[in-house]
């Protein structure tokens, strides 16, 4: 089992493969809806193109309304805005972070927000074996 993808390997059918999306609960209607991720690891040729691409793993939300999502397959964590899913930090792993990244507040009152990147066999991205960590700004 694993996606159909093309010789280049990239999904077959066209983009956009992934979103980072809200929907207002009050309503149930989608608040927004932006691509997510780019093909630069899914292509023989590093291309950053924004095309949303698949993703495996979920977000945390942090109680200051930002959201952490690592699922998608180049390689990044990225920081959006709850509200509206403005994309507003990103950090390259060194390996797949098809996990979902977590928080935790430190004796001194730091936030910290920790990721595994160990990459996924199944949708290809580079293996590894790395927890990494950022403070937020207080």
């Amino acid at each position: 089992m694993g996606p159909f993808l093309s010789p280049l390997g990239v999904p077959c059918q066209a983009p956009p493969w992934g979103y980072v999306a809200g929907a207002d609960l009050g309503t149930g209607h989608i608040a927004y809806k932006h691509r997510n991720g780019t093909v630069m690891d899914m292509t023989p040729l590093p291309l950053p193109f924004k095309v949303g691409v698949p993703g495996i793993g979920g977000p945390m939300i942090t109680a200051g309304g930002v959201v952490f999502l690592g699922a998608t397959v180049d390689d990044y964590l990225r920081a959006y805005d709850l509200s509206s899913g403005r994309q507003l930090w990103s950090a390259r792993l060194p390996a797949g972070g098809q996990s979902t990244p977590m928080s935790y507040t430190s004796s001194d009152g730091r936030q910290f927000v920790l990721i595994v990147a160990g990459g996924h066999g199944s949708i290809g991205t580079k293996a590894g074996d790395y927890v990494m960590a950022w403070t937020l700004p207080r």
